[in-house]
C-alpha cells in the first residue's frame, strides 16, 4: 500500500469561448487528471472495437510503486469513458507483458504428488509469484472519505498492522468507498468486476482480517471456492481435463467441475479455485476483460443510478474523484497514480 501522499491537484473543469467567424462555439477544457464521458445514444457493445470508443477523449494516468511489470512496479493505464440516458461505459487499457493467470495453482511432482505453487517469500497474503492480473478503482461514495481529493487512494492504505503490506480502510465513521475490482481469473470469466466496498473497519487477524474491504450484499459463499486435497489429490479437476498450462485454465467455472481423475504427468497444473457467477449488488458490474499482444483490456458496464449504499451513483451534473491501480502477478502489490482523478460527464 502507498504511503507516498501526492501533490494536491486543482482538477477543475473549465470553459473558454472561441468565436469563428459569426459562429459562437464553446470548447470544454479539463486538467490533465480529468477523464470525461462522452454522451451517446446508443449503448455500446462490450468491445474495445466499438467505434464509440473514438468520440471519446482518452485520460493517461501513469501507475507507480507497484510489483512486477518487468521488474519496474509501474505501467500507464489509458481510460475512456461514454454514457447514455442511463447506463456508463469504460474502456480501461494498460501494457503488461504477461498474461497473469497462474493463480496458485496445483501442480503434479516427479513423485506423484501434488502440491500448491507460492512463492517462497509470502509471509500472508503477499503472493506475487502465482498470482492473477487484476485492476481496481475506488469511488468515494457522496465525497465522503476525507482527504480523497488532495491524496487519491493513499488516504485509505495504512502500512504495517499485521500485514506484509498492511491494511485498507477509511479515515473514520461514514466514510465509504465504492470499490471496483477486476479479478481475471474469478469473476472475469463470468463476465464482472467484482463490485465491492471499502469502509473504516480496522484490521482484526479473527474479527476483520480484510480490514475495511468488503463484498456488495450477493453471491452466498464468495466468488470463488478453494479446492480442496482430498487423498492428496485435488478433489475436482476441470471436465476438459486439460492440464491449466497446456491448453486448460486456471479457473474452473461453477458447473464445469467433475470428480478428479489423475491422467496428468508430472509438471501438469490444474486450477485451484471454482469460479463463482456473481449475483445481487455485487454483480452491478458487466464486463469483458482479455489480455492481448502485451496490453490488458477491460470494457464494462455500469447503470449511473443502482441505488445500492455500497455503490456510487452518478449523476452527470456533478464530478466525482475516483482512483486506479493496476496489480501484475500480485495480490496486494499494486501499482497506483501519484493522485485523485477525477470524472466528468460531457453533455
Amino acid at each position: 500500500m502507498r504511503t507516498k501522499l501526492g501533490l494536491s491537484l486543482t482538477a477543475v473543469a473549465f470553459a473558454a469561448l472561441a468565436v469563428t467567424g459569426c459562429n459562437s462555439v464553446v470548447q470544454e477544457k479539463v486538467a490533465p487528471n480529468t477523464l470525461v464521458a462522452a454522451k451517446v445514444a446508443d449503448a455500446p457493445a462490450l468491445s474495445a472495437a466499438d467505434p464509440v470508443w473514438a468520440r471519446a477523449q482518452p485520460l493517461a494516468v501513469g501507475l507507480n510503486d507497484g510489483k512486477n511489470f518487468g521488474g519496474t512496479g509501474k505501467t500507464t493505464a489509458t481510460i475512456k469513458a461514454v454514457y447514455t440516458a442511463d447506463t456508463l461505459y469504460m474502456l480501461v487499457q494498460y501494457p503488461d507483458a504477461t498474461n497473469s493467470q497462474r493463480r496458485i495453482p496445483y501442480q503434479k511432482q516427479a513423485d506423484g504428488s501434488w502440491k500448491k505453487i507460492t512463492d517462497p517469500a509470502d509471509k500472508g497474503g503477499d503472493e506475487n509469484v502465482a498470482y492473477e492480473d487484476k485492476w481496481a478503482m475506488i469511488w468515494p461514495i457522496d465525497n465522503s472519505i476525507k482527504g480523497f481529493e488532495e491524496q487519491g487512494c493513499a488516504v485509505l492504505c495504512h502500512t504495517g498492522q499485521g500485514k506484509p503490506y498492511g491494511n485498507k480502510y477509511t479515515p473514520g465513521p461514514g466514510q465509504i468507498g465504492d470499490m471496483w475490482h477486476m479479478k481475471s481469473v474469478r469473476t472475469a470469466p463470468w463476465g464482472f468486476v467484482d463490485d465491492q466496498y471499502v469502509d473504516d473497519t480496522r484490521y482484526d487477524a479473527k474479527a476483520s482480517p480484510n480490514a475495511g474491504r468488503k463484498s456488495d450484499p450477493g453471491t452466498p459463499g464468495g466468488e470463488y471456492n478453494a479446492i480442496p486435497l482430498v487423498g492428496g489429490k485435488p478433489q475436482f479437476m476441470n471436465k476438459d481435463g486439460k492440464p491449466a498450462n497446456a491448453g486448460g485454465t486456471y479457473y474452473i467455472k461453477r458447473g464445469d467441475e467433475v470428480p478428479f481423475v489423475d491422467n496428468f504427468k508430472p509438471g501438469d497444473e490444474v486450477a485451484s479455485h471454482i469460479a463463482n457467477p456473481l449475483t445481487g449488488d455485487r454483480a452491478d458490474i458487466k464486463a469483458v476483460n482479455s489480455w492481448n499482444n502485451g496490453v490488458v483490456t477491460t470494457v464494462l458496464s455500469r447503470k449511473l443510478v443502482t441505488g445500492s449504499k455500497f455503490d456510487v451513483q452518478f449523476d452527470p451534473a456533478r464530478r466525482y474523484p475516483f482512483g486506479i491501480a493496476a496489480f501484475d502477478n500480485a495480490a496486494v502489490r499494486h501499482a497506483t497514480p501519484d493522485d485523485a482523478l477525477f470524472m466528468v460527464f460531457g453533455k
